[in-house]
């Protein structure tokens, strides 16, 4: 038995949850990967996936075996990294999620990362909160970016590099412009009177902007709801609704004509984003290549221009 490549197919059926998506996931057939976890199951003597005539889930042995995976496997991906990789070029994997409404700041580290660093090949992927921070924990991500005030949510110890801090935007469609303006501030309470499309209730966007609309005293019933940021960001010019939406989101849809943005007040929420990682992980050469470029002037810059207030963006301002 090949037990990091069984420790492989466990982490690919705890993630797809069905033996058949995370056998192709694995490029094996489904027999063959069912094989291998009961090889596994063999080797540790314990049960280890809750059989029924689907998926069902892992016992308790199996979510202990399922940590001890993802620890084998990251510090084989550190190892093989190290082997791999010259003094000055970094080369491997690097799995990186965000929030949602972060996820135009992600793409466009991601990218300054690749061109900087050839050799290594960014995952980029969209989670809630929840998920990102299950993924700090399982080490089945390497870094994040997402909402710093939630770092002490999980036991496991996080250490954080700030980006921003978002401010919100009610953004509306304008038969005035051209391409997308920054107006005059809103309240939240006018801005809680229109038809809105929001983030549905799970994600912690929504909870930051159902608090702001609190404070400001009025209760929000959305026209549409979605997990979706596209969906999030195209309702505004296919449709009536408006849209609440932090600086870096605002930022990327920037070219859009017929678009005015708000900024909103009244009260003032500002929210610390920020990338996280493990504190007592080993990292591999690609995530220090990442936490170099985090740290640079050059990012730092890049970074501020692209999100918070957007106040220093003279071509948004009206």
């Amino acid at each position: 038995m090949n037990l990091l490549a069984s420790m492989r197919y466990l982490v690919a059926l705890s993630e797809h949850r069905h033996f058949g998506r995370a056998a192709q996931a694995c490029y094996i057939t489904q027999p063959a990967l069912s094989n291998a976890l009961r090889a596994l199951e063999g080797e540790f003597g314990v049960v280890i996936v809750k059989r029924g005539r689907t998926y069902a889930g892992l016992t308790h042995e199996g979510e202990a075996v399922l940590a001890a995976a993802h620890r084998m496997l990251h510090e084989n991906e550190v190892l093989q990294q190290l082997l791999k990789s010259e003094e000055a070029h970094p080369r491997g994997s690097l799995r990186m999620a965000a929030v949602p409404t972060a996820i135009p700041i992600l793409t466009r580290f991601a990218g300054r990362l690749q061109a900087r660093h050839p050799g290594i090949a960014p995952t980029v992927l969209s989670m809630s909160s929840v998920e990102l921070e299950t993924g700090l924990e399982s080490l089945s991500l390497d870094i994040a970016l997402g909402y710093t005030e939630r770092m002490h949510v999980r036991e496991v110890k996080l250490t954080a590099w700030p980006q921003s801090i978002e401010h919100y935007f009610l953004v509306r469609r304008s038969a005035h412009t051209q391409s997308l303006q920054i107006g005059e501030p809103m309240g939240w309470a006018e801005a809680g009177r229109l038809p809105l499309c929001l983030l549905t209730p799970e994600m912690h966007n929504r909870a930051i902007l159902d608090q702001a609309f609190a404070m400001a005293g009025v209760a929000v019933a959305p026209a549409i709801e979605t997990n979706s940021v596209l969906t999030l960001a195209l309702s505004v010019g296919a449709g009536e609704v408006c849209a609440v939406l932090p600086g870096a989101m605002v930022d990327a849809i920037r070219s859009h004509g017929g678009l005015e943005a708000l900024p909103l007040v009244a009260p003032e929420v500002r929210t610390s984003i920020g990338f996280m990682t493990q504190t007592a992980v080993r990292p591999s050469r690609a995530l220090e290549a990442a936490l170099a470029l985090i740290q640079s002037p050059e990012w730092q810059q890049e970074v501020a221009a692209h999100s918070g207030s957007l106040r220093g963006t003279a071509s948004f301002i009206s």
